[in-house]
């Protein structure tokens, strides 16, 4: 039987770093000690002021493409997972598909926020096993959040950051890839956190401008038990699935929103804290990149090798959530 495999990866980050001591000075307090020991976040990267969503998924697919050894014209389809895309449209992907040259590639975008890049993996694992036409699958999760921050707000300013990540799923007909998935939406909370400005129900105006409503909002407390428990009962369902016990997936990739939620989801488990892969320290919380992020960081401090089991678990606004498992 046919099944999806990764196979090759890649990252990219904006050259901007943004130390903690920046928001000292923004905010007029000292916010950098608290984010060094509570969050654990010491520095992200800013997209320069002409570099956008694009440009940082272009750079990710490049090295993902170089990595593997894939050439443009082998990309069948090329699906991009974001909530800051280029434009509201057309898609990203189809900017994408044509700067890089993928003449054969059919492309669209998904939104399910920080859940977005899970969920495009699913989906392109999906298309490789219902569909002979689909072999080469390239997913890139990216976010450019700093260009729809409030500089004043301290809730979100000093938390989110810009990146990108990219992996080419290929089919294959041996036992390693694709395991198992789960898509769960919660949409209760779809009003929590978002940008609330710019589509069909809040059009952009003057008002809407002075008010900074077309900026990252959090409208509401999320319940801080809500990420832990639905992210370890995910994880209970893809193992489950999958057939793998929790004690031998080899690493967790989860979003890196809060290190907390990932240490207290690791302690509902019983398993180690180190099984789960933390990369928010030098690149902050990167939405849906962070997942593809994280496994970059991982694969690069030999964490990850080829033969691993991979659990990936995204939540983002809306409130969506997706787990992956994959032999890698």
């Amino acid at each position: 039987m046919r099944n999806a495999v990764i196979h090759s990866s890649g990252m990219f980050v904006p050259e901007r770093v943004i130390k903690n001591e920046y928001f000292d000075e923004l905010l007029g307090e000292n916010v950098s000690d608290w984010l060094s020991e509570h969050v654990k976040i010491y520095e992200r990267r800013w997209c320069a002021e002409d570099e956008s969503t694009a440009d940082l998924a272009f750079k990710a697919a490049e090295t993902a493409m170089k990595n593997g050894n894939v050439s443009p014209d082998e990309i069948d389809l090329l699906i991009v997972a974001t909530d800051t895309p280029e434009y509201i449209s057309p898609s990203t992907a189809s900017k994408l598909q044509h700067l890089l040259k993928m003449k054969n590639a059919g492309t669209f975008d998904i939104n399910t926020a920080c859940a977005g890049f899970v969920t495009a993996i699913d989906t392109a694992v999906k298309y490789i096993t219902a569909d002979q036409n689909y072999n080469t699958v390239m997913v890139i999760g990216v976010y450019a959040m700093s260009k729809f921050l409030n500089l004043a707000d301290k809730k979100t300013v000093n938390l989110f950051a810009d990146g990108a990540g990219c992996m080419i799923l290929k089919s294959s007909e041996n036992k390693k890839g694709y395991l198992a998935s789960k898509l769960l939406t919660k949409g209760e909370y779809y009003d929590y956190m978002g940008i609330y400005a710019g589509g069909t129900k809040t059009p952009i105006d003057k008002e809407v401008l002075e008010n900074k409503k077309h900026l990252l909002t959090i409208a509401k407390k999320f319940p801080p038990e809500l990420n832990p428990q639905m992210w370890s009962s995910i994880v209970h369902e893809l193992s489950k699935d999958s057939g793998v016990n929790i004690e031998d997936v080899d690493m967790f990739l989860f979003t890196q929103i809060n290190i907390n939620s990932i240490w207290e989801t690791m302690d509902l488990l019983g398993l180690p804290r180190e099984k789960a892969q933390t990369s928010m320290h030098n690149y902050g919380y990167t939405g849906s990149a962070c997942i593809p992020i994280s496994f970059e960081d991982a694969l690069s401090q030999g964490k990850i090798k080829r033969g691993d089991t991979i659990f990936m678990v995204g939540s983002g606004g809306g409130l969506a959530f997706a787990g992956a498992a994959f032999k890698y």
